[in-house]
């Protein structure tokens, strides 16, 4: 059935700040009624005193979490046809099925945008419950004999290597012989995963986790090489001060801390810090916490901070960290590199469909990022530049090349000179999230990687 901008939503969500982001998103696109609960057993207070035309939740969190709150609604007769949207950190493929399973309508893992969860609410009304769909292969363009290779990103320095490959071509100092490339530019780690599962672009620079895990699910995709290593910083609130406080331990206690994705190496960075400290990190629910970790799109992270005393920090891809030192909104703790040296973080990732029909494009493509990640490494003054570009073209999140090629220039910042994915890496990243965080599921690290290409691009 359709509907209209006026129906009653039901906000559940136990973080002031996320019930705060909710109501300024759904406003933004247009939505208007509004009734606020801080948990599961104030949502079933508040659907007993309010009319509800549905409901969307958080997952984690306190007394009674979005998951039982669901079961409940489910089972109770005079609600149990109102729509349920899970909106949840909860963002890997296992955590969906359990959704879908329990009788959720939707999800939308966090962070999100208002686009984006106006999205899942006409789905909900005007097209269809969530569900595993049937993702028919696109017919891809061919022009002048080449194929048209779409690649989306997001805007951090992590993807820089392709915003460099793009520049190349442009300015006529490359030209493939067998591709054509588009890079599609996305809003966030969502919509991004969204449309490399359903095919719609032949490629991504994603994280490490967010490929693995569709893998694991059936998403026909294979890792061909990293976009990069190392990259992110984890940084504090200016408000930190060594007079107030005994140690960093009793800074960060009963805080939050922001990460830009439940499935990325900053969960995992910030919970092995975190846990180093003597804390106990993690998302609200059933397991006792100390510090709170909340998913929030990247490029929000140092406004959300300076506006909220209770976010201690956050960790993310650069140029976002440094971008708010600059602007005296944080202090740096540590960059990623300090805790695992090299570390892996983003992938490049292809579709099995496009490795199959056209190999020689993925080949000329690694080759090419090989080479326009050496670019980046010794010309760090004209990558700047052309990260900004490539980055920050609409000149919203505010970067300059002086912050850039200090983001570059560090020597235990992010490096792009070795993009050949070691699997015991990978091994260890999935094996730290499953046996020490309770997240994700194992997966053949051997099977999810095609190494022929870039084997092939280094010995040439």
């Amino acid at each position: 059935m359709s509907h209209d901008k006026k129906l009653n939503i039901l906000i559940v969500d136990d973080s002031g700040t996320m019930r705060l982001m909710f109501k300024q998103m759904l406003t933004k696109a247009g939505y208007e009624n509004f009734v606020l609960a801080v948990d599961g057993k104030d949502g079933i207070k508040k659907l007993e005193e309010n009319p509800i035309d549905i409901v969307i939740s958080d997952w984690n969190m306190p007394n009674m979490d979005g998951m039982e709150l669901l079961q409940w609604i489910r089972r109770d007769e005079r609600f149990k046809m109102i729509p349920f949207i899970m909106a949840t950190a909860q963002g890997d493929k296992s955590q969906q099925e359990k959704v879908r399973v329990n009788g959720g309508n939707n999800h939308i893992a966090k962070p999100f945008d208002d686009v984006e969860i106006a999205l899942k609410i006409h789905e909900v009304f005007d097209v269809k419950p969530s569900g595993d769909e049937e993702v028919k292969p696109r017919e891809r363009e061919i022009r002048d004999g080449k194929v048209v290779l779409k690649i989306a990103h997001i805007q951090i320095t992590d993807h820089l290597a392709l915003g460099i490959m793009k520049h190349l071509i442009e300015a006529g100092e490359l030209n493939p012989e067998h591709f054509e490339l588009e890079t599609q530019r996305m809003p966030g780690w969502n919509p991004l995963q969204e449309v490399l599962e359903k095919g719609e672009v032949d490629g991504a620079f994603v994280l490490a986790p967010i490929a693995m895990d569709l893998f694991a699910f059936d998403t026909p995709i294979k890792l061909v090489a990293l976009a990069h290593r190392n990259g992110s910083s984890f940084v504090r609130n200016v408000n930190y001060t060594a007079a107030l406080y005994d140690n960093l331990k009793s800074f960060y206690k009963y805080k939050v801390v922001n990460i830009p994705h439940k499935m990325s190496i900053h969960n995992i960075m910030a919970h092995r810090y975190l846990t180093s400290l003597g804390l106990r990190p993690g998302v609200p629910g059933k397991k006792a916490i100390d510090v709170r970790f909340e998913v929030v799109p990247p490029i929000k992270m140092p406004m959300i901070m300076k506006e909220n005393d209770d976010v201690a920090g956050f960790v993310v891809a650069e140029p976002i960290a440094s971008n708010a030192i600059a602007k005296n909104i944080a202090e740096l703790d540590f960059v990623t590199s300090n805790m695992w040296k090299d570390h892996p973080c983003c992938v490049a990732s292809f579709r099995d469909e496009f490795i199959e029909e056209f190999p020689d494009a993925v080949y000329e493509f690694t080759k090419l990022l090989v080479h326009c990640g050496m670019y980046v490494e010794s010309n760090k003054e004209q990558a700047a530049e052309i990260a900004v570009a490539f980055l920050d073209p609409e000149k919203k999140i505010g970067l300059t090349t002086e912050v850039l090629q200090k983001v570059l220039s560090d020597p235990e910042g992010i490096t792009m000179n070795n993009l050949y994915p070691a699997l015991e890496d990978l091994d260890t990243m999935q094996r730290y999230m499953v046996e020490e965080m309770g997240i994700g599921v194992m997966i053949d690290v051997e099977e999810f990687a095609d190494l022929r290409f870039i084997e092939a691009a280094i010995d040439k």
